[in-house]
């Protein structure tokens, strides 16, 4: 049952749980206006001990760099916490972005969020993640 967790002029943030995954559904740009909500929401849901995330990019217009940027920052959180961040983002001009930035072999991409929901998660998510954790 996927739940509005953020709601704005800019931006939607719901999320569901599917198969051990909590999937954070973006709708709407990510930008300087709007990209604080996304770390929000992640933080609370870590809060209440969700770990195991699948970023769902799939109605992001537009991602800019502090949208680039926050993503790497809940990424760091959910890393602090021993958990898993998969992304789906199916336009070929999202995967550039993150390709661009230098961050296209440290995520597991997805087409969708039933693809990257098929298996649960195993604990090793993040693996490719530069650096050491914590």
């Amino acid at each position: 049952m996927r739940t509005t967790i953020v709601r704005t002029e800019d931006i939607v943030v719901s999320c569901d749980q599917v198969n051990g995954w909590t999937v954070v559904e973006v709708d709407g740009e990510v930008d300087v206006r709007s990209h604080s909500r996304i770390r929000e929401a992640v933080i609370t849901l870590l809060g209440d001990g969700h770990r195991h995330f699948v970023l769902d990019l799939c109605f992001v217009p537009f991602l800019d760099s502090m949208g680039l940027g926050t993503v790497v920052a809940i990424t760091r959180l959910i890393r602090q916490y021993e958990g898993s961040l998969r992304i789906t983002c199916p336009s070929a001009r999202m995967l550039k972005i993150f390709h661009l930035g230098g961050l296209g072999e440290a995520y597991e991409f997805y087409d969708s969020p039933q693809e990257a929901t098929c298996q649960a998660p195993t604990g090793d998510g993040l693996v490719r993640w530069p650096g050491p954790r914590g």
